[in-house]
């Protein structure tokens, strides 16, 4: 069986038209829509990949599983930045190239299919959905998937997708809910599948700056990381049943570069690692010198950490200027509001006459809010802010 149909609404050519709008306004389009990072990659992670191109893992064939070095890296910033010995609870891991491709595949890699059902947040990255439809197995959307009664009894399930911080909500989970969702995973036999791309943006002991200066002085803020399903409390020190995904596209400005990797169970992740080499599924060899490089350049994350927090509190007290509920996300990257229209598009239509082109929620799985990214330089923040200002003073 090859890969099966899938259906979403997740088609960013829905913005075009919105698109022709913003640009015809007096600044041009600012676009808030698509969470693309802007900011210099790391010097750090440019020196690795340089001094990596001619090395043995450049033009000899890479390891799907990762170098040495870049598996120690791993090692070391989960125990470092997570809190989670890999060893201790019996962790696996393998590389992955981007976030993204780990996910759209993960239910066809774990051997997931019809009649199989894979549980979701409602209101979600869309990707979660394609991926189970790919491998024509079933979504099933749950309000909360903290409220494990909301999902335990429906037969078939397999997997739980969880997502802390969310995308696009910017919603937490607790240690506690965790803990919980993994022992109610547990008793039935399934796997937790948890997205924690955006851990280390938590905004929830942040203070709000006061200028653009402050926001940017290295003694401004400390540097936290959400609660992992990994963690020793969260998983009762054993990996067993539970697969964690992370990413540097966001903390390192690395999109480009495709640099993620899934930590968890050592018996699935191996299962997982040889279907990946032999579809060649493999980290470039010098990316992932680069990639080592930037795990272990954790100040260059505590940088960026200031950046997206400066952007994000602009955001929100110049959207509440405008008129929008906004309130700062426990972490991750976006402003996630109610439509002041009830519904997306329309204020979608209003937006774009400022020249602004935020997220429909209807992407997301709610067409009655919208997501504004916080990946945009400085200028395009402020020329944002300066309009919402403006426009909610009329």
């Amino acid at each position: 069986m090859g890969f099966a149909a899938f259906d979403n609404t997740y088609d960013w050519s829905k913005l075009a038209t919105y698109r022709r709008v913003a640009a015809a306004t007096p600044n041009g389009q600012i676009d808030l829509s698509v969470g693309s990072p802007v900011d210099p990659v790391p010097q750090s992670v440019q020196r690795a990949l340089t001094a990596a191109a001619n090395e043995r893992n450049a033009f000899g064939y890479p390891k799907t599983i990762g170098t040495d070095d870049l598996r120690s890296a791993i090692a070391h910033w989960m125990r470092v930045c997570r809190g989670v010995d890999m060893d201790a609870i019996g962790a696996g891991v393998v590389p992955t190239v981007g976030s993204k491709e780990a996910v759209a595949l993960m239910a066809s890699l774990l051997g997931f299919g019809p009649g199989d059902v894979i549980i979701q947040p409602k209101v979600s990255y869309p990707t979660y959905e394609i991926g189970t439809q790919i491998a024509g197995a079933t979504v099933r959307k749950v309000d909360d998937v903290a409220d494990t009664d909301s999902w335990r009894d429906i037969p078939g399930v397999k997997a739980i997708w969880i997502n802390s911080p969310s995308n696009p909500t910017g919603a937490v989970l607790s240690a506690d809910q965790l803990a919980g969702i993994v022992a109610a995973v547990r008793e039935i036999g399934a796997m937790v599948l948890s997205d924690e791309c955006y851990a280390m943006m938590d905004w929830r002991t942040a203070t709000a700056h006061e200028d653009s200066n402050e926001a940017r002085g290295a003694n401004s803020f400390s540097l936290s990381s959400t609660p992992s399903a990994l963690s020793p409390a969260v998983c009762a020190g054993s990996a067993d049943g539970i697969l964690m995904l992370y990413s540097l596209s966001k903390q390192s400005n690395m999109a480009g570069y495709r640099t993620a990797f899934i930590a968890g169970d050592a018996a699935v992740i191996a299962r997982m690692s040889t279907y990946r080499k032999q579809l060649g599924l493999i980290i470039p060899g010098p990316v992932q010198a680069a990639m080592a490089a930037g795990l272990r350049d954790v100040e260059s994350v505590h940088t960026q950490w200031k950046r997206y927090h400066y952007r994000l509190d602009s955001l929100v007290t110049a959207l509440r200027d405008y008129g929008y509920d906004a309130h700062m996300p426990q972490g991750g990257l976006y402003v996630w509001v109610k439509a002041i229209n009830g519904d997306c598009w329309q204020d979608m239509a209003a937006l774009a006459e400022l020249g602004i082109v935020p997220s429909p929620g209807e992407f997301y799985g709610a067409a009655d809010s919208l997501r504004f990214s916080s990946t945009a330089d400085d200028e395009t923040i402020e020329l944002a802010c300066s309009a919402l200002r403006r426009a909610g003073r009329r």
